[in-house]
């Protein structure tokens, strides 16, 4: 079950996300499991597989939006970069930079998922 020191200890900007949130921990804590199971992520995924820089733009930044309004800092920052990137048209290493973005949302999960 998340909780607030989780997601601190995890890195997210807690205050921030609840400021976003009306300060309603219980609606914050209900966004934060719902952004662990977005479809978005894998919508990226398969966006780094098909190496089309227009798609990889599109789902990164749809993340990017998410994770910035929760201050999901630990995956919010490699979002934005691939982001940035992306945007640019830059040929980069995405499927790094995805692998690391999911590192990080098993993380969240596995916290999500502790007793």
């Amino acid at each position: 079950m998340l909780t607030v020191n989780k997601l601190k200890t995890f890195g997210a900007d807690v205050e921030s996300g609840l400021a976003r949130c009306m300060n309603n921990e219980a609606f914050y804590l209900k966004m934060v499991n719902m952004a662990a199971e977005d479809a978005g992520f894998e919508r990226l995924k398969a966006a780094v597989e098909s190496k089309e820089i227009p798609r990889i733009f599109e789902a990164a930044h749809a993340l990017k939006g998410m994770l910035g309004n929760l201050a999901l800092t630990p995956l919010l920052q490699p979002a934005s970069e691939m982001t940035e990137l992306a945007r640019t048209g830059s040929d980069a290493d995405y499927a790094s930079l995805c692998d690391g973005i999911f590192d990080r949302l098993r993380e969240l999960q596995a916290l999500r998922d502790e007793s």
